[in-house]
């Protein structure tokens, strides 16, 4: 028998999975011509989210910025230097795909564990992060303080497609 501890943690899983499935097929949809299906999809994947962020307060799981940056450090770490190396030379000897993403995977979080460190220290001297816009490469994820001026250095995408955040 599990605990609802246990259970908490699959349940953030399952409702964060399908969140982000549904944004994809929503994108699919509206690439497709099915306008309404595909909000059908964002609506539902909101939906999802309000699920799962009730899950990590449920678990104690969210602390003081500055206990949540470094969760982040730690997570963002974990997924550049033991996560995804093995499985991009699992992609890369299988020839899959996957190994794009994979190896973009490894270079962007990177990045933002380094993000997360600066925020870290401002937040722990009692300051905020600088003001500055943030964008998002949104083909490969990679983030930039302040508009990005040449193109992206992971995937290449040119600067004036990367998403301002808000």
């Amino acid at each position: 028998m599990t605990s609802t501890a246990d259970d908490l943690k699959t349940a953030f899983a399952g409702e964060s999975q399908a969140n982000r499935k549904y944004l994809a097929f929503a994108a699919k949809a509206e690439k497709e011509g099915f306008p309404q299906v595909a909000k059908l999809f964002r609506a539902t994947a909101e939906a999802e989210t309000i699920h799962a962020m009730g899950h990590p307060a449920s678990m104690g799981a969210v602390s003081s910025t500055a206990d949540n940056l470094k969760a982040a450090v730690q997570g963002e770490t974990y997924e550049y230097t033991e996560m995804y190396p093995p499985m991009l030379a699992q992609a890369q000897k299988e020839q899959h795909r996957a190994k794009t993403m994979f190896n973009w995977a490894v270079q962007v979080e990177r990045v933002h564990a380094d993000l997360y460190k600066k925020a870290l220290e401002a937040v722990v001297s009692g300051q905020d992060m600088g003001a500055a816009e943030i964008y998002v490469c949104p083909v490969c994820g990679h983030l930039e303080i302040g508009k990005p001026s040449v193109k992206c250095p992971v995937c290449g995408l040119p600067a004036d497609k990367y998403r301002r955040m808000e």
